[in-house]
This record gives C-alpha cells, sequence and structure tokens, in this order.
C-alpha cells in the first residue's frame, strides 16, 4: 500500500511530502486510514529532536482516528473489522509474551512498539499501521473524532493513574497546570467523585478550572498558598511541563499520599528527603494506558461527556498547527483534520 505522509527531514524545518510503501500486513496488523490526527508535544520534540533520538526523515503523529482499511489474518473479526472507525495512540503493539503482557500491563513491554518514536511510521499520514490489533480501539458513538484523537494519548496518560493508584471518590487530589493534561484531568477527576482542586501558574485560569469541575483553585503563584495545604491531598497529579517546587508539593500530601508526575521536568528532580521519608509518602511516574486502560477511559468519557478543548486545522496547515504547539499557544489540543 502506498502511504503518503508529512515528514520532517531536519530539525525545526517545514513537513514536506514522502511517500513510502508499507510493508506486507502481518498476521496481527490492523491498517487505518487517518481521518484525524492530534498534535502533542511529544510528536514536536520528535521532529524538533529535543531529546537526541529521532530518525529522518520523521513522519510523527500519534494520536490518531480513522478507518480500518486492512486487517491481518489473524486479527478477531468479532472485535475489528474493515470499515469500523478506530482511535491510534502513543503505543500500538506489544510483545505479548513477557511478564508486563502477561500481567495486562502491556505499556509497560520493554519491546513495545511506540508510535511517537517509530521514525517514518506515523499518523501525519495517509495511513497509520496498528502492530498488534488490541491496540486500535473502537471509539463510542458519543465522541466525536476531534476529541477522540487527543484522547488516546493525553487521555489515556491522566485517566490511568486514577487506577493504577487506586484513587477513591472520597480523595481529595490536585491537578497541577491546567493545559492540554489538565484541563483533561480535572473533568476525569470531577466525574470520579473526587473533591478536586486545580493548581496553575496564572490566575487568569481559575474560572476554566471551575468550569471544567474543579472545586477549589490555587494560584501558584501565590508562595503560602501550597503551606497553607499541609497533610491536604490524598493524591496529586502533575501535568506541568517543567520544573515545580517539589518538596512544597510532596508537603501538601497526606502521609502514605501520592504524587504522580505525568508533565515532564525538564531537570532532574530534587526533594528534601525528610520530607518523603517521615511521612512515607510516594512519588510516581507515569505513561500512557494498557489496551483495558485505554478502553475504560474511552467507555468513562464517553458515559460522561468528557472531552478535550480542541483546535482544529486542515491537514494543509500542518506546519502552521505544529508550530501553534511548538509556541505553547494551543488551546488546549491542536487537531488535524485530513
Amino acid at each position: 500500500m502506498k502511504v503518503a505522509a508529512h515528514a520532517a527531514f531536519e530539525p525545526h524545518a517545514s513537513l514536506r511530502p514522502l511517500e513510502y510503501d508499507s510493508a506486507p500486513l502481518g498476521p496481527y496488523e490492523v491498517d487505518v486510514a487517518v481521518t484525524h490526527c492530534g498534535i502533542c508535544h511529544t510528536d514536536v520534540g520528535m521532529i524538533d529532536n529535543d531529546w537526541g533520538i529521532s530518525r529522518y526523515p520523521v513522519v510523527a503523529g500519534h494520536e490518531a482516528v480513522g478507518i480500518v482499511v486492512a486487517v491481518g489474518a489473524e486479527v478477531d473479526h468479532r472485535r475489528l473489522s474493515i470499515g469500523q472507525r478506530v482511535g491510534v495512540g502513543a503505543i500500538s503493539g506489544a510483545c505479548m509474551n513477557c511478564e508486563p503482557c502477561l500481567a495486562g500491563k502491556h505499556n509497560l513491554c520493554s519491546d513495545r512498539d511506540d508510535t511517537v518514536t517509530r521514525g517514518q511510521g506515523g499518523a501525519f499520514a495517509s495511513h497509520v499501521r496498528v502492530s498488534n490489533w488490541h491496540f486500535a480501539y473502537a471509539i463510542p458513538d458519543a465522541i466525536a473524532c476531534e476529541h477522540a484523537g487527543p484522547l488516546m494519548c493525553a487521555g489515556t496518560t491522566v485517566f490511568a493513574p486514577l487506577l493504577r493508584h487506586n484513587v477513591k471518590p472520597t480523595d481529595r487530589v490536585a491537578v497541577v497546570g491546567i493545559g492540554g493534561l489538565g484541563h483533561l484531568a480535572i473533568q476525569f477527576m470531577a466525574k470520579w467523585g473526587c473533591e478536586v482542586t486545580a493548581i496553575s501558574s496564572t490566575s487568569k485560569s481559575e474560572d476554566l478550572a471551575l468550569a471544567l469541575g474543579a472545586h477549589h483553585f490555587i494560584h501558584a503563584g501565590d508562595p503560602d498558598a501550597l503551606a497553607r495545604q499541609a497533610d491536604s491531598f490524598d493524591f496529586i497529579l502533575s501535568t506541568a511541563s517543567g520544573d515545580l517546587p517539589w518538596d512544597d508539593y510532596v508537603h501538601a500530601l497526606k502521609p502514605q499520599a501520592r504524587l504522580c508526575i505525568v508533565g515532564v521536568p525538564t531537570k532532574a528532580i530534587s526533594l528534601e528527603p525528610f520530607g518523603l521519608l517521615t511521612r512515607e509518602k510516594l512519588i510516581a511516574g507515569g505513561i500512557p494506558a494498557s489496551p483495558v486502560e485505554t478502553r475504560l477511559m474511552l467507555d468513562f468519557a464517553a458515559r460522561h461527556g468528557i472531552k478535550p478543548i480542541v483546535e482544529t486545522f486542515s491537514i494543509g496547515q500542518i506546519d502552521q498547527a505544529i508550530d501553534h504547539v511548538r509556541q505553547g499557544k494551543a488551546r488546549f489540543r491542536a487537531v488535524l483534520v485530513a
């Protein structure tokens, strides 16, 4: 099959057309004709080689929605069929045989297929290949295509910690950052039943946070605001991409409570040890979800009307859209429409 893609051939450059022939379809593989694709900061990082791992030409894109056009011989046709609308996220396959995979934690597989770091196989293209059909997700009818795309990465990243860390509806939780991840996290946690506090570096975000379902708002620029929250939270989710006063957030946790970091700090995380050790507080990282967690996320989002705030761009505006995300101007997810 001929694939028409938009590729970066060097860092920070405009994308150029790239055509390639896909390999023969494997028994568990699925080809999806892309109709919509979100633009994540990770896509921009791969285009710009921010982490030194990009292999050019780079075809980025990992928040895809489209129509199944081909399935391998071993795909379960009761679960996935040609003509079906599906989503494809940051992870599109795993070995299915290692200990994490056998435990249902395919996202922790050391041999997983990360759509975002493939190089030439991303979804800024006419078609994207899913290396194992379990990672092509049927989209509920209640979710529009332009909203489903960002849920495939941002949505799974902020929803899965609720399951993994046993967050309860009675918990007091905080979301740090009200951006592409945070604005979804507030919605999920509020509908989960939690008492939600939104924390942002700008006071202008307060009205939006409350509209999204937050019960309280803290302006992170107030040096005493977090200090007044000592031992307050059962769970804190940091979605901010940057460096935070980590000791202040650990201080705000209850004993044995957890800080989960899904936004990417730019420097090493430094902590005063006794604030962590003497109250048995915990720090965890987070990545996009397993197939089971992703399906639960989609069902929960459909049931409760949770959706990202998006700006749509035609595929002909791809450079403009990428630069919009690169400059941090997207409110809150940019989505390409083929």
